[in-house]
């Protein structure tokens, strides 16, 4: 009974550290679009960079954490950092919250990413959508290129425009979880967006 426990326990931490992580593994990193764009938000004091990537319900609770991060700003280089973490943390987790996905943290820079995610971060900058496609099957290719094409459309929005900043995250994380072999690619980013 005692063997048959500890090899149950092993299985599923092998399953669990062996697991391929998914599109939410790119938001919640060190250099993913979501802290980048937060960092964005704390440089230029403008919290529509950040609030694209939050439902519009997580709004009212990141508002005032951005607010509190700017002040502390202010008061020195460690408390910046500080600060910074703050916001981070919980603009991260918030949009977490609304994929309903659990949070355990940023992941550092320089964290392993699938190849399709690679890709697709490439194709996003240079507009050019043929390397991703090759690690795709043929039959994909068509919804891909929807897909990329939907979302390089609408990434040209005015920051100030928060429903449209929501509208182009809302593309571009189903062109992600389809790339990486989502069949839907949009898990609850459909319900928090309300599109």
């Amino acid at each position: 009974m005692l063997t048959l426990t500890i090899l149950s326990t092993f299985l599923l931490f092998a399953l669990i550290v062996l697991m391929p992580r998914r599109a939410s593994a790119h938001c919640d990193t060190e250099d993913g679009p979501a802290v980048t764009d937060g960092r964005k938000a704390l440089q230029t004091g403008n919290v529509n960079h950040a609030l694209k990537w939050i439902h519009p319900e997580g709004e009212a609770e990141l508002r005032p954490i951005f607010a509190k991060a700017v002040k502390v700003r202010a008061l020195g280089a460690d408390a910046a950092e500080v600060a910074d973490r703050y916001f981070l943390e919980n603009l991260v987790r918030i949009h977490r919250a609304g994929e309903g996905a659990s949070y355990d943290g940023i992941k550092p820079t320089g964290t392993v990413l699938g190849p399709e995610v690679v890709a697709a971060d490439r194709a996003m900058e240079t507009g050019v959508l043929e390397p991703l496609t090759a690690l795709l099957p043929a039959d994909k290719h068509h919804e891909l290129r929807n897909r990329f094409d939907k979302a390089r459309a609408l990434s040209r929005f005015d920051v100030n425009d928060v429903a449209a900043g929501r509208a182009y995250v809302d593309a571009y994380v189903s062109f992600y979880k389809y790339a990486e072999g989502e069949e839907h690619g949009h898990h609850d980013h459909r319900h928090h967006h309300h599109h």
